[in-house]
């Protein structure tokens, strides 16, 4: 099989000729290795060592604002954002992280009720479009990257765990859900109707084959009440939307995902990527299994593990493994990136390993 090839295959749940095996890498993974790494593109690190690669295009849309805007102003570190509408402006603010490549928040734009309004008003000027330079583009890209490579796109992030991580932030976003649920419960529908919208031009227009929610879903962050009450319904409309393109939906869900695991099973959606083991999750593959009898499993590892030695890591995937009654619908990954800690050399050595286990 083709990597293309092998990751439908297990996308479907059908069998395939190996488990698909792909560490996910990114900027802040290739600057820590030695040479002849360190001057490696992220593409050649894939090639040396073995991966079924996953690859994101554009989702081909643009979006029309007619009243509001958002600008952003980068300095020492510091990223301002500040969303402007005729009735009020918000800001937020993201600190850059150097080790992780990554931009963090440290202040929210939503902080108040008044807030709440300001934000409808901007989620609600926002006009989603396709963008036919972009499916040029796209085209283009898939055609060029052919069987090395599943593609993937995606759609945005559900209502709740969008609030919830970027809009008002954890201990202040459930506090206002909880003093002013109407005016939260009546932004949380506008937003749902523009991703709505959104998983259509996707879905349509992006040559992708998956398209992702990209959640990050954790019990940790929600409790499994407000998943089943929030996140289920939301995430049913874009699952049978993007399915209805012939797409996969796949949900990116990081986090403890084992009180979840009955409601995501009603889900039409294909799987779960970053399907992550303890200790940084709270899933094994067997626990997906277990739960799942028709959804592709896309992890199945933790960033502590790949902390460890080659035979460490090996061992605990050959167990995790073994314990399976099958390998179809399975593709494993790092769960979340992988640590710059674990050298290519012992990816490359996991990866064989994994291309030589006997798949049933």
């Amino acid at each position: 099989m083709t990597s293309r090839e092998r990751w439908l295959s297990a996308l479907k749940c059908e069998p395939v000729d190996r488990i698909p095996f792909w560490p996910k890498l990114d900027s802040a993974y290739v600057p820590y290795q030695e040479e002849p790494y360190r001057n490696m593109t992220i593409d050649e690190l894939h090639r040396f060592i073995g991966s079924d690669q996953h690859i994101g295009i554009s989702g081909c849309i643009k979006t029309i604002r007619k009243e509001t805007s958002v600008k952003s102003n980068h300095t020492n570190g510091t990223m301002t954002i500040i969303y402007e509408t005729p009735i009020g402006i918000l800001k937020a603010t993201n600190k850059f992280d150097p080790i992780s490549h990554s931009w963090h928040p440290i202040e929210f734009p939503v902080k108040t009720k008044d807030d709440i309004e300001i934000m409808k008003v901007f989620v609600l000027d926002a006009i989603d479009e396709p963008d036919e330079a972009q499916v040029e583009q796209a085209n283009a890209t898939v055609k060029k990257i052919g069987e090395e490579a599943i593609t993937a796109t995606g759609i945005g992030v559900s209502p709740l765990m969008d609030w919830i991580q970027h809009l008002a932030g954890i201990e202040n976003g459930h506090f206002l859900l909880n003093d002013y649920r109407n005016e939260v419960e009546d932004l949380f529908d506008t937003m749902h109707e523009k991703l709505c919208r959104r998983a259509e031009i996707v879905s349509e227009k992006s040559p992708a084959l998956i398209v992702y929610s990209v959640e990050n879903t954790s019990t940790t962050l929600i409790s499994p009440d407000m998943f089943r009450k929030y996140c289920y319904n939301h995430l049913l409309d874009y699952a049978n939307i993007i399915k209805s393109y012939n797409k996969f939906h796949i949900l990116h869900q990081c986090g403890h995902l084992k009180k979840l695991l009955a409601y995501i099973e009603e889900l039409p959606s294909n799987g779960i990527e970053a399907f992550t083991s303890p200790p940084v999750g709270n899933t094994t593959l067997k626990d997906g299994r277990d739960a799942f009898e028709s959804k592709c499993l896309i992890g199945g590892t933790n960033a502590y593990l790949w902390t460890r030695s080659e035979d460490e890591i090996i061992r605990q995937i050959k167990h995790d493994l073994d314990e399976l009654p099958h390998h179809q619908g399975i593709v494993l990954t790092s769960g979340g990136v992988m640590p710059p800690l674990c050298k290519p050399e012992t990816i490359k050595r996991v990866a064989d390993f994994v291309s030589n286990y006997k798949a049933n």
